[in-house]
């Protein structure tokens, strides 16, 4: 035992999940079809263009997990790590739910949704935010990309004052509105109020979204705040704070996990300063500590805005600075790099895809190995428990043995 370090690649799926006909996803494939968009020269920008080059995740059995679980057979090579790839268990492919179930946390339950239609909320939870926050409305009201919605709303909301609420495939509302004409705190003083008012609607999350700009120019800023229910068991977070271990929370995690057993929280703006800090905390983190880092704009930049060629700049991106890491760590540290549910920037609409997701990492402490399929991304929280030696979580099974 010594430290763990968890990444997740938000959104970077590995293929469809066997239950992807539930979801209409049956095809969809973020690494594949990156993969095959660089080799056909549509991932192409004034970053990088060519075929994908992740050399040091190759290394680790990336491409040969993939390959796998499209393939359904092994492929032959030398990999300097464990790999292979998950299923997931809980019944939504949103953030919450991954994040939830590979900490040892499953969600077995049914989410609330809101419907497909125009307007998508019910009357009642508008009026109530309305006369509640004392707002001259809302605009929006709709299913939509959050982008999208503030280039086409976000004037008429800075002249009526009215913010703009969208949801998605996800279980969530989402407000958006301008960080100064409107006010930071006003906006997180509504997420509030709407944490409240949502949560007999069975909403996994309320999240801020403020921007800044003028038309033709908005852009959504960091200081995106999200609200979650918290988890109904115990995560793998809960026991390390019950055995008393350190745990640093490294960009959004703290906010997915309501704060529970999350410990040192580290926020930072965009992929590569998250990775900045995941080195900071590696440098101060005491043998049995987790580092739990969440790498969101291969969702929030380029999954949901489906820009292929930016996902693929940031997975070499990503790829470049992995020896730093692997430099960094601590003989017998265990390091993982996963993601929640996939997000094919190929695929119709902006929603996430319901697909499988690497597990793919190294120690020094382990043999090099194919770990196979996972039925459940709980296998990742049970195996950092089994690494850290504090007692088994009620889900998942480990693949240190």
């Amino acid at each position: 035992m010594s430290r763990a370090i968890l990444i997740v690649l938000d959104s970077f799926g590995l293929g469809a999940a066997r239950d992807a006909d539930q979801f209409g996803d049956i095809g969809a494939d973020t690494f594949g079809h990156i993969i095959e968009a660089a080799a056909n020269g549509s991932a192409d920008n004034e970053q990088r263009s060519g075929n994908l080059k992740l050399p040091n995740l190759e290394k680790l059995g990336l491409f040969a997990a993939h390959h796998q679980n499209i393939n359904k057979t092994s492929k032959d090579g030398l990999y300097g790590g464990f790999y292979g790839f998950a299923q997931e268990r809980s019944k939504g492919k949103d953030t919450p739910s991954g994040h939830w179930e590979m900490a040892g946390v499953p969600v077995l339950f049914d989410w609330g949704y809101f419907p497909k239609t125009e307007p998508c909320f019910p009357t009642s939870l508008t009026n109530a935010l309305i006369e509640k926050c004392d707002l001259p409305g809302v605009l929006g009201n709709c299913h939509a990309s959050g982008t999208e919605i503030i280039e086409r709303l976000g004037t008429e909301h800075i002249n009526t004052g009215k913010p703009i609420l969208y949801t998605s495939a996800d279980s969530v509302l989402q407000i958006a509105a301008h960080e100064e004409k409107f006010g930071l705190k006003r906006l997180y003083d509504i997420c509030d109020i709407a944490r409240d008012l949502v949560d007999e609607l069975e909403i996994g999350r309320v999240i801020a979204r403020p921007f800044l700009g003028s038309e033709g120019s908005y852009t959504r800023t960091p200081n995106r705040k999200d609200l979650a229910v918290p988890p109904p068991e115990p995560t793998l977070l809960d026991y390390l704070s019950k055995n008393g271990r350190k745990v640093f929370s490294i960009g959004k995690i703290g906010d997915i996990f309501a704060h529970q057993g999350t410990g040192e929280i580290v926020k930072a703006v965009g992929n590569m300063a998250l990775v900045d800090e995941t080195l900071n905390a590696m440098q101060r983190a005491e043998h049995g500590s987790l580092i739990f880092t969440n790498l969101v704009d291969f969702d929030q930049s380029y999954g949901h805005r489906r820009d292929v060629a930016g996902y693929a700049q940031a997975l070499e991106e990503f790829d470049a600075r992995l020896p730093e890491i692997q430099a960094q760590m601590q003989e017998n540290d265990l390091l993982i790099m996963t993601a929640d549910h996939g997000c094919d920037p190929t695929w119709p609409g902006s929603d996430h895809t319901r697909e499988v997701v690497p597990v793919i990492g190294f120690s020094s402490s382990l043999q090099d190995k194919n770990i196979g399929e996972r039925e459940s991304f709980s296998d990742i929280g049970q195996t950092i428990a089994q690494h850290l030696n504090i007692p088994p979580l009620a889900h998942g099974v480990s693949f240190l043995e």
